[in-house]
């Protein structure tokens, strides 16, 4: 895989923020995380720490958790722009919606500083009221953009709940692993019908430097190129989370091409 005119691979979800959360041990280990990700195509690049919702409704626990995050950064920052200066390097949180009416107004929180939120909602169950939950974040100007909403528990029972969010205006984040089978056969399986339906906008490695796992973006290019899913890629990988770095609303992404006998014939890749 190597760059062309539609840009350079982009992941908008990962954690590489030295000594916060799921972030790289130290330097080193993030330094070993971008040099993984840049031999895979990847020049850009948004680092999401962890961040609980309520906690941007303490002022003082808020500037706490961010000024950490600030001084971790920098110091990511410098690193990775001295070893690997074509990276595009840059930071926001993915939130956890544990409460409904989270203060989004600091930049820091956002992706970015822009008017993207990447967005969770606890323990990977799907509470009642989302939807006017996320109809609330975007009346205050921002756009929400839900992560990795195959691995929600019993969620392949509630296609329903997703169809709601995109009908209010949320976007959705697919992780490469999950389409890989990291997750198992459930994930993967609303992963592929999310893609077959057109209703991803983003694919993100969701990578965490501590653990240092496998990062399944080069598996799941190959799989998916040989459904002759080229284009759908082109969007899910370059151009929509690229257009983040910009503040720029996705572009519909095109479903992935009709069930053929190719496609019987690869069915355990996507089903």
């Amino acid at each position: 895989m190597t760059d062309t005119d539609s840009g350079a691979f982009a992941d908008i979800h990962s954690y590489l923020v030295p000594g916060v959360d799921d972030g790289a041990n130290d330097l080193e280990d993030i330094l070993t995380s971008v040099r993984r990700m840049t031999e895979l195509g990847i020049r850009k690049i948004l680092t999401t720490p962890h961040l609980d919702g309520s906690v941007t409704r303490n002022d003082e626990a808020i500037e706490a958790r961010l000024s950490e995050v600030d001084e971790a950064f920098a110091r990511a920052a410098a690193a990775v722009a001295g070893e690997f200066p074509e990276v595009d390097f840059r930071r926001g949180h993915e939130v956890m919606l544990d409460i409904p009416d989270v203060d989004f107004s600091d930049p820091r929180v956002r992706l970015t500083g822009t008017s993207f939120v990447l967005i969770e909602w606890p323990r990977l169950h799907v509470p009642q009221g989302t939807t006017r939950v996320l109809e609330r974040i975007m009346n205050d100007g921002y756009r929400p953009i839900i992560a990795h909403p195959e691995r929600y528990i019993g969620i392949d029972r509630k296609l329903g709940v997703i169809a709601r969010w995109r009908e209010v205006g949320a976007y959705l984040q697919v992780n490469h692993g999950s389409l890989s089978g990291r997750y198992g056969a459930a994930a993967k399986g609303i992963a592929a019908r999310l893609l077959r339906s057109g209703w991803a906008d983003y694919l993100a490695s969701d990578f965490q430097a501590q653990s240092q796992a496998r990062i399944c973006f080069q598996e799941v290019w190959q799989q998916l190129e040989a459904l002759k899913a080229g284009e759908s890629l082109t969007y899910l990988c370059r151009m929509n989370p690229s257009r983040v770095f910009t503040d720029e609303v996705p572009l519909p992404v095109p479903p992935l091409p009709p069930e053929t006998g190719l496609w019987a014939r690869m069915k355990g890749m996507l089903s």
